[in-house]
């Protein structure tokens, strides 16, 4: 089986953003998430989200089985479609009944809130087509989540129930790579989770690393020089020559003869350079009066890399 991606959310910037990706599975939200988000049209954001996901779980709520079907029942009736969506259901007695009936009416049910292996094998029973252990939750508890899920993941594989287990409560990435570890059918995640999964210092390091080259390989002089070019005469002083870096926001200065022909380039390495073997007082000292490799011209159609080799 391919293990399931969903998004957990109320929020419709969060939504719209990662259904962008195009290949979540599904969303899964609660009342607790609505309210938060100030909503008080609670229907009409039902019907809205289930136009943008392609699988939406919501809560049917009730204190008798027959109260859950008849409201899942009435969900139904604003527009939904039955086979993209899936009714959530609180773990109790009534729960597993109610979870019984809507299955027998051909609806899915994920059976939430389960933070025992007994609550998870009577919803399996039930016919569950979810059992939804809440990770973070019973984490925050002092209790051993991964071992609770890995155990509903082998009932499931020994016993055959056609039920997905579903890893929810995820509070950061380690947690989805606990759930692939496990074994889940499927796991819901919030947005900040979701945009960390591929997130890597030394991908990010590595990736740079190729722009970088590739820009070397292809891009030409011309079209890397900047326009700003400040200048100073080497009558400036050190401590001038800084304001103006500073001021064009530039971290290197041209430096000229008094007759405007070019002495040579300082750069901000250059001075920490100075700053570190001669101290404060080289800022009073002119910019002329220090020491420059002799300039190179290169053609502007030149390319960086032949440049650099320079």
């Amino acid at each position: 089986f391919i293990m399931e991606l969903y998004l957990d959310s109320a929020n419709l910037k969060e939504i719209e953003e990662g259904f962008k990706l195009g290949f979540l599975d599904g969303l899964t939200t609660t009342p607790t998430f609505m309210q938060r988000e100030g909503i008080s049209d609670i229907d009409g954001m039902i019907v809205r989200l289930s136009k943008m996901v392609p699988v939406l779980q919501i809560e049917a709520l009730g204190n008798t089985a027959e109260e859950v079907m008849a409201e899942a029942q009435r969900q139904l009736k604003l527009g939904l479609d039955p086979k993209r969506t899936v009714f959530k259901i609180p773990v109790s007695l009534e729960g597993v009944r109610a979870c019984k009936l809507l299955r027998n009416a051909g609806l899915m049910v994920n059976v939430h809130l389960v933070y025992t292996l007994q609550q998870a094998y009577m919803a399996m029973h039930a016919g569950a087509t979810y059992v939804c252990p809440l990770v973070g939750r019973l984490q925050d508890q002092g209790h051993d989540a991964l071992a609770l899920v890995e155990q509903c993941v082998t009932a499931v594989n020994r016993y055959g129930y056609p039920t997905k287990v579903m890893f929810s409560s995820v509070r950061h990435a380690e947690h989805v790579r606990n759930a692939i570890n496990v074994g889940v059918h499927t796991i819901t995640v919030p947005l900040k989770v979701l945009k960390a999964l591929t997130d890597n210092n030394l991908t990010q390091m590595g990736t740079e690393q190729f722009i970088r080259d590739t820009r070397l390989m292809t891009v030409r002089v011309k079209d890397a020089i900047s326009g700003i070019n400040p200048l100073v005469k080497g009558a400036t002083t050190l401590k001038d020559a800084i304001v103006k870096m500073t001021e064009f926001g530039f971290g290197a200065v041209t430096v000229t003869n008094n007759d405007g022909t070019l002495k040579g380039v300082f750069t901000d390495g250059d001075l920490r350079r100075l700053l570190q073997k001669e101290g404060e007082h080289i800022l009073g000292k002119k910019i002329g009066d220090l020491e420059y490799k002799a300039p190179v011209s290169i053609d502007a159609d030149t390319l960086l890399n032949e440049a650099a080799a320079l």
